[in-house]
This record gives C-alpha cells, structure tokens and sequence, in this order.
C-alpha cells in the first residue's frame, strides 16, 4: 500500500512539472510567433498602398518588420474588419473621418499617427495669381460638406474671404464674413470641379482629381493646403489598445520618416504631401 501510494504520488507530481514546461514552453511560442507574425494591413490603392509596399520592398526588414497589405475599394471594411480583428492596422482615412465612423458605428479605433495629405487647391485657366481674380469673379468649390468647408478654409487662410471666428473647416458659404471682391461660389460635384475651369474664373479641386485631369498641384495650383496640422492627414490607425504593439510602432516610425517623406515627394510631385 505504501509503496503504491508513493508511486502515485510521484507520478502526479511528475505530471504537474511536465505540465508547468509544457505550459511555459507553449506561452513563450505563442508569443515568439504574435511578435514575429506579420502586421497585416488594410489599404485603398493610391497611393497608400502605393506607399506602404515602398517601405515592404525597401525598409521594413532592416526594422525586422513583416508587412502583409491588403486593398480595399471602400472606406467601411477596412475599419469593420479592423475592429474584428481580421486586420491588425489600417490607412486610408483622415481623423475628422475616423472620429465619426467611431461614433456612428461604435468601434473603438485609434488613430496612431499622420502620414500625408492629399491637398485641395485652387486651380484657374484664367488668371495666374489670387491677386488677379476678378471683381465681381465666380469660384467653383466642391459641394459636399467636408470639403465645401476645407475649400473656404483655403480661401481664408490665403485672403480671399473672411469666415466667421472658429468655425474651421464647418464652414458653408453663410459662414462667410468677408469677401472683398464680391465672389459667387458655385458647388459643384468635386469629380466635376477641374471640368469647370472653362467656365469660371478659378476652382478648389481634390488633389485626386487634380491629378486625373493631368493638373500638378506643386505647380499649377495658386495656392495649396498646407500639411502641418492639417486634420485632413491621412494615417495609420490601430484598434484601442494596441497602440504600444511593437509592430505598429515600427511602421508608424517608417511611415513618417525621412525615408517614405522622400519617396512622396519624388513620387507624387504635390499631388500627395508629407504630413510632417
């Protein structure tokens, strides 16, 4: 009987310790592979996708950084499917947009740090300054909200109207305080915008849209938006709480370094500004 019990005794003990390496062991495997996985992810074409293989192909393995990117046609899936977990990161929004999808559809993103812009500018086939816009002139801006409002920012922040005191980039033409040489803005659809440059005396165009109607901000524009503390910034945005994941913070350092700020500006030419 005793020599029975002892040899039970031992043998559970022996399970427990076997079981204890067991466990360490899995745990430490288990978090080798999440630190060494890849970070997948969720992209529109251009030019973030653009972007984020230049720094695949060139310097996240120096960083020992895996990235799998994965593209999207719409704005909704890469953050739905960031908030599963089905993606690890994402970018192709700005915050003013990631803000509201949080609140309308509550999910709990973060955004973790600004990348570029894509500027709005004044274009015109008419005059080749601000100061030559005509008395009496017709300005074409887009029609939705969000960049109706950015469009009067840029004609503020340059001179051309005065808005009223904090209204940012909420404003709407009733917004407008000051208008020295009696401008009519007339909102048009923004795809429609460098269309009308026949027929108005200058218009606020996308910095896409620009660029599909061969127009090259860096120097056709009048005047562009400035990057700097521009809300508009398109960045890289992460699930709360995984803001300090090693990986992010790599791809956050690379995104906005030397290295990728070189690549838009070579690669864009104006149509896309670094954020920093």
């Amino acid at each position: 009987m005793r020599r029975t019990l002892g040899l039970v005794i031992a043998a559970v003990v022996a399970l427990v310790l076997s079981a204890c390496g067991a466990s360490s062991s899995d745990t430490a495997t288990a978090s080798g592979t999440a630190a060494d996985a890849p970070l997948k992810v969720g992209v529109s074409p251009v030019p973030h996708a653009q972007i984020l293989k230049y720094v695949a192909d060139n310097l996240a393995a120096a960083k020992g950084l895996k990235l799998e990117v994965v593209e999207f046609s719409d704005y909704v899936q890469p953050n739905l499917q960031l908030q599963d977990g089905q993606l690890d990161a994402n970018y192709f929004q700005h915050k003013p947009y990631l803000d509201d999808f949080n609140a309308s559809k509550g999910t709990k993103l973060s955004f973790v740090a600004p990348v570029h812009l894509e500027p709005l500018g004044l274009y015109s086939r008419k005059v080749k300054d601000l100061a030559s816009l005509p008395q009496d002139g017709t300005v074409a801006v887009p029609n939705d909200a969000t960049n109706l409002g950015r469009a009067l920012k840029l004609l503020a922040d340059n001179g051309v109207v005065t808005l009223k005191d904090g209204v940012g980039t909420a404003a709407t033409e009733r917004d407008v305080t000051g208008n020295p040489k009696n401008l009519t803005f007339r909102p048009l659809e923004a795809a429609q915008l460098p269309r009308s440059l026949d027929d108005v005396d200058a218009a606020v165009i996308n910095g896409n849209y620009a660029l599909e109607a061969n127009l090259s901000p860096s120097s056709d524009a009048l005047v562009l938006e400035k990057a700097e503390g521009n809300p508009y910034a398109n960045g890289l945005v992460v699930a709360q709480g995984h803001e300090s994941d090693p990986r992010v913070k790599t791809l956050a350092g690379l995104l906005t370094g030397p290295e990728v700020k070189k690549y838009i500006e070579d690669t864009f030419k104006g149509s896309v500004i670094p954020a920093t």
